[in-house]
């Protein structure tokens, strides 16, 4: 395993903190144990020119393998099922009359990972409009900072274990069985946008978002950057909006400027 100095521990952290608002200042350890054996076969003989080399940002895929080794991209169906519930009881009704003329909603999948939160919130999106859906235009936007990850939701193909939360149902509805795999039915992949983007970034997206879903992703930063995405997400958000994060996560009250609604779900004024 190969040493990593606290000089370029400290200029590695603090690069993929100002970049990417990932906090790892508590985390050598975790570092060296997880990128050590990717040096190593890359004929890296040291931390150091490895830390020259990322930081001077000539191979963005080098620095995609870098965070997608150094978070961690776990996920399934239905997760956190509390919200789906709130969502079909009381944010679908709700956005059904609002757009009741347009029929468009604006729905935001940020940190997507692997792509079962959007597919599920699709899912959900088909169920509760039926034979209607077709007349609603429910795209959900998917966005992560990896590449390599979305290429993997785009992929669309999930084991049993990914499924398990699911009704057998819709396992027989919206997916197509292959190879041993769930492959995402048609219907419901094409309702999903995936687009790479960087949460650190500033939000200029066409249309403001009737919900974001940013679950499970925070957990990575400190409160200083948490609060500043929260803010972008507040004003990317319509009036009445609404902003999902994960149960292990958590917002300070004295500057969180969405309403608390019940754990990890919150509204704009």
């Amino acid at each position: 395993m190969l040493t990593l100095t606290d000089s370029d521990f400290q200029r590695l952290y603090t690069y993929i903190k100002q970049h990417y608002g990932i906090d790892l200042s508590k985390k050598k350890q975790l570092i060296v144990s997880r990128l050590s054996h990717t040096l190593s076969s890359k004929g890296y003989r040291d931390f150091s020119a490895y830390v020259d080399d990322i930081m001077s940002g000539r191979d963005p895929d080098m620095v995609t393998a870098m965070l997608n080794k150094l978070t961690t991209n776990y996920t399934y169906f239905l997760r956190e099922e509390d919200h789906f519930k709130y969502l079909w009881d009381v944010v679908l009704p709700d956005l059904e009359k609002k757009h009741a003329k347009d029929k468009v909603l604006c729905i935001w999948s940020a940190g997507c990972s692997s792509g079962e939160e959007p597919y599920t919130i699709s899912m959900y999106l088909k169920e509760y409009f039926g034979a209607q859906a077709s007349q609603w235009d429910t795209r959900v936007l998917a966005t992560d900072i990896s590449q390599k990850i979305l290429n993997t939701a785009m992929t669309a193909s999930y084991n049993d274990e990914s499924l398990s939360s699911l009704p057998a149902t819709w396992k027989q509805k919206y997916f197509v069985r292959k190879d041993g795999n769930y492959t995402v039915a048609p219907a419901i992949k094409q309702n999903v946008i995936f687009r790479t983007f960087n949460l650190m970034d500033p939000i200029q997206f066409k249309k403001k978002f009737d919900l974001i879903f940013c679950r499970n992703v925070m957990i990575y930063f400190d409160q200083p950057t948490k609060d500043a995405l929260v803010r972008r997400f507040y004003n990317a958000t319509v009036p009445g909006g609404h902003l999902f994060i994960g149960h292990s996560e958590g917002l300070t009250k004295a500057t969180c400027p969405y309403d608390y609604i019940q754990p990890a779900i919150y509204k704009k004024k």
